[in-house]
């Protein structure tokens, strides 16, 4: 008699569920994955999963429904296992769907890193988190830097974030500015992206991960795994480095999988010192020793600076954040209202005062924000309305504490200062020290 397959949804966001989707379900007989969800992202949902990237078991590719619906295909499908696949979430989150899909009649999974886990056969720098907005992206600027100083060739590989024609973003390079264009990217993808480019770096990312992997490892001696949220990676790692956030101290064993990577991690680096009280510091640092006791400690700055300190002085401001940092990474500021206090701004203007269509919604969707507005650009409209956001308010100036320069994206009549911060070991050597023990090794 012919085994009945096991019916599978895999809930997700864009980027994670694809990928355990590739390495575990992709050419597996024993199951049929029904469905994806979708979360988190705005307007994700409502595409398919393409049949180039699904496999010849799925000649029809798979459909990708809002996650509203998952209790109700449960039942209507026949689903046996449901997999959870999305990141930066709390641990009673993760629960509470658990029971969700109990209760519905199928089981609950969370896959592990050995299925997961694509082996290169290059060595591998990943640089991973305990919470969105921790400074994963400065300190992976920081390691290529430095190794490319030493005539180490690097090639950097971004967490998913497929937000358009998944067909077309299987496999991304970005090298240029019209590479950013000619993808169509995002103001969120952008933020990821730029900053590379700008430092004459190459950066991978897209949906399929093997085939990213295959086309990366032509291009440099050794592969940095740039995280995203506080999930895992996707590649194995020789060297696993984990960013946390004492603004945030408890988050990194409440959230899922941010703890996981705690447990994993060679090397902790916390971040934001500088702008941090040293008692939070310090219990983020016993923290880390409970939990994973073999792990190295490194304490970071993150000094802001802005490109025109004149034009913030006495000056009305609207301070513009990276937007998952403030939305599901839960900060209710970020480096802009930092630089706007010390660079002497009169004032914040709240731009919930101006606050147009899905900006609006966001800020209804996010109330823990105060005068800071998320620089969501998920799709045109939303541009749209974060521009008329910022046209609309009393501001003199914006102030973007986003990572990418806003006036690639943005047409608004307001003069923009970029907020910039990179990653400040505060002891010296320290963290190039390890780099060094690795390229040593290879």
């Amino acid at each position: 008699m012919e085994k009945r397959k096991r019916r599978v949804i895999i809930m997700g966001a864009a980027g994670r569920d694809f990928h355990n989707f590739n390495t575990v379900f992709r050419d597996n007989d024993g199951y049929e994955v029904v469905a994806f969800t979708a979360t988190q992202i705005p307007d994700i949902e409502g595409r398919r999963y393409p049949p180039s990237l699904a496999g010849e078991l799925y000649p029809d590719g798979i459909p990708i429904v809002p996650e509203k619906r998952l209790n109700e295909m449960i039942k209507e499908e026949g689903i046996h296992e449901v997999v959870f696949s999305y990141s930066d979430i709390t641990h009673e989150y993760v629960m509470h769907k658990a029971s969700e899909v109990i209760a519905a009649g199928a089981d609950f999974i969370l896959l592990g890193n050995n299925e997961t886990m694509l082996k290169a056969r290059l060595p591998v720098i990943s640089v991973c988190a305990t919470r969105t907005g921790a400074g994963k992206s400065q300190t992976t600027r920081k390691i290529c830097e430095y190794m490319n100083e030493k005539g180490t060739d690097l090639v950097t590989v971004r967490h998913p974030m497929p937000y358009g024609d998944l067909e077309k973003q299987s496999v991304q390079r970005f090298a240029t500015y019209e590479d950013l264009d000619r993808h169509e990217c995002t103001i969120e993808e952008r933020e990821e992206y730029e900053p590379y480019i700008n430092k004459g770096m190459v950066i991978y990312a897209g949906v399929d991960y093997g085939a990213i992997l295959r086309e990366a490892e032509k291009e440099g001696d050794i592969l940095v795994w740039d995280g995203g949220n506080n999930d895992t990676p996707f590649y194995r790692s020789d060297m696993h480095i984990v960013v946390l956030d004492p603004h945030r101290v408890g988050h990194e064993t409440k959230y899922h999988p941010g703890e996981a990577n705690l447990k994993m991690a060679d090397i902790c680096i916390i971040n934001k010192c500088d702008s941090a009280e040293e008692e939070d510091i310090q219990e983020l640092e016993e923290n880390i020793k409970r939990e994973n006791p073999d792990a190295e400690i490194i304490r970071a700055n993150s000094p802001i600076k802005v490109t025109d300190p004149e034009a913030v002085k006495g000056k009305s401001v609207i301070v513009v954040e990276d937007g998952p940092t403030v939305t599901h990474g839960e900060m209710s500021f970020g480096a802009g209202k930092l630089a706007a206090e010390k660079y002497g701004a009169r004032e914040l203007v709240d731009p919930r005062d101006s606050a147009a269509g899905s900006i609006k919604e966001t800020f209804e969707k996010n109330p823990h924000l105060g005068k800071v507005l998320p620089a969501m650009g998920y799709s045109q409209e939303q541009i749209k309305d974060l521009e008329k956001t910022i046209k609309d308010s009393d501001a003199d100036i914006v102030l973007t504490g986003t990572p990418i320069d806003l006036n690639r994206v943005l047409d608004v009549d307001k003069p923009l200062v970029h907020v910039t911060y990179e990653l400040e070991v505060q002891e010296e050597g320290k963290l190039e020290g390890y780099l060094d023990e690795i390229k040593g090794h290879y």
